[in-house]
């Protein structure tokens, strides 16, 4: 029984190792956003999904989280990807991918919805709050 342990031990020791010549790298980037989807205008308290159109530029993208920044009536968003590097797998596509968030009218008056869309280029949508 003894041998049985200190062989399993040994196994185990060696299976162990934590030399790994698959170094992978995770790093996150933000993708541009191709489109939204959002009402013509909110109802006061309540709540919508705002859907989001981008384009997955490798195989080693995925989605992440949204930045979202807000500024009195202004929402700024994008899209954040986690990109797998370091693998040699990855390969270049045009995949069409959605995301979606909810957004919850708590004032009146309007929003104005900046999605970012690479460099200083922004799609700009207002979307007025009625009661």
């Amino acid at each position: 029984m003894k041998k049985l342990i200190a062989c399993l031990f040994v196994f185990l020791f060696f299976s162990c190792s934590t030399n790994d010549d698959s170094t992978q790298d995770i790093y996150y980037e933000i993708l541009p956003v191709e489109s939204a989807v959002l009402p013509d205008e909110f109802q006061l308290g309540e709540v919508y999904e705002i859907t989001l159109t981008y384009i997955r530029p490798s195989t080693c993208h995925a989605f992440n989280n949204m930045y979202y920044l807000e500024e009195l009536n202004e929402r700024t968003v994008a899209v954040v990807a986690y990109v797998i590097s370091g693998n040699g797998n990855c390969q270049p596509t045009d995949i069409e991918a959605e995301a979606s968030f909810d957004f919850k009218a708590e004032d009146s008056g309007s929003y104005v919805f900046k999605f970012w869309q690479g460099g200083d280029n922004y799609l700009v949508i207002e979307v007025p709050v009625v009661d």
